[in-house]
């Protein structure tokens, strides 16, 4: 990390931002530069990259290097960025579409290979730069101008795509709960491996008030339960409510009725190897008895492709002897045609 001293400001370019007044993706961009600040991180060594869809504009709004790129490609051109430039900070940009679709191979690959990248992925649940279709996290019989009489198939759940690809980090917030976004993007790049920050983000023309069970004022404090590392798993609009172990499974209960004490309260490990409770807890969804969880779920050190890239090209050259691609090529037999 260097030691300069950075604002918001110094992250964001001179572009007008072009998206919907009341869009999610402003809160967003804001926490962005934020967590950039607070990184210390200078925007000469930090790199932006998207594919297609309204989040994906996100790079013209960011006084560092960038990339926009094509549809659901930006976890292989993030990889490859990063593979070349190791040195680089680097952030993907994706919608739940671009990124969960056509963009769904590269993702798994991503998290599986654990490159040192940030994903953020904006999550709406429907396409809105092509103006309303189904996304691959809309909810089976979702109407829109796709399927005018519902969908028929079940939905992707980000967070079980992470786990299901051996995910070392994951990491959710809504993009009204600015301190919780900034807190957990800024641990996602602390994070030396993939980094997922799924954020619920409201699209207001195509698919308003999409996550208002959880997310509404009303609400949040019951349904949601804000997770951080070391803490007792407490929620409720004062904190009176928690998590309990009940066999296999979680179930919330309220402190000092039925005999559960804060003793019972589960404490959050958000370090340890098994992800048994971390899926658990990223599965809740706040619908039912059980939360949605916010906060960083999953955070554990692990392997990097890049490094691994890195080692094994070194180990190579020495092995061989040649540096340069022209010595590789002339390192073994060679003739002359005349």
């Amino acid at each position: 990390m260097e030691e300069t001293k950075f604002a918001p400001a110094d992250f964001k370019s001179d572009q007008a931002v072009r998206w919907c007044p009341g869009c999610g993706d402003h809160a967003i961009l804001n926490t962005l530069h934020k967590a950039m600040a607070t990184l210390g991180i200078a925007p000469h060594r930090t790199a932006v990259i998207s594919g297609i869809g309204c989040s994906s504009r996100l790079p013209y709004y960011m006084n560092t290097y960038g990339f926009h790129t094509i549809h659901g490609r930006a976890a292989a051109v993030a990889t490859g960025y990063k593979v070349a430039n190791p040195d680089m900070t680097v952030w993907q940009i994706s919608g739940d579409g671009d990124g969960l679709a056509i963009g769904g191979n590269h993702f798994i690959h991503a998290v599986r290979r654990n490159v040192d990248i940030n994903i953020i992925l904006f999550n709406n649940k429907i396409y809105g730069l092509t103006k309303g279709q189904y996304s691959p996290t809309s909810a089976r019989g979702f109407v829109s101008k796709s399927s005018p009489y519902g969908t028929v198939e079940d939905p992707f759940i980000p967070a079980e795509l992470v786990f299901g690809a051996r995910g070392n980090f994951f990491a959710r917030s809504i993009d009204v709960e600015l301190g919780t976004s900034q807190e957990v993007l800024v641990a996602a790049a602390r994070h030396k491996g993939t980094s997922v920050v799924e954020i619920l983000q409201n699209c207001v023309i195509f698919n308003n008030g999409i996550h208002n069970p959880i997310t509404d004022r009303a609400v949040r404090a019951e349904r949601t339960i804000t997770l951080r590392h070391g803490e007792k798993m407490l929620f409720g609009a004062n904190n009176e409510r928690g998590l309990v172990r009940d066999g296999f499974l979680l179930k919330a209960v309220t402190v000092g009725e039925d005999g559960y004490t804060l003793d019972d309260v589960l404490v959050h490990d958000a370090h340890t190897t098994s992800n048994f409770l971390h899926q658990q807890l990223a599965m809740m969804d706040g619908l039912g008895d059980l939360p949605l969880a916010l906060g960083v779920i999953r955070d554990v050190e692990a392997p990097t492709y890049e490094a691994g890239v890195s080692e094994q090209v070194e180990e190579v050259r020495a092995k061989k002897g040649f540096d340069t691609l022209r010595a590789m090529i002339l390192a073994g037999d060679t003739w002359e045609v005349k």
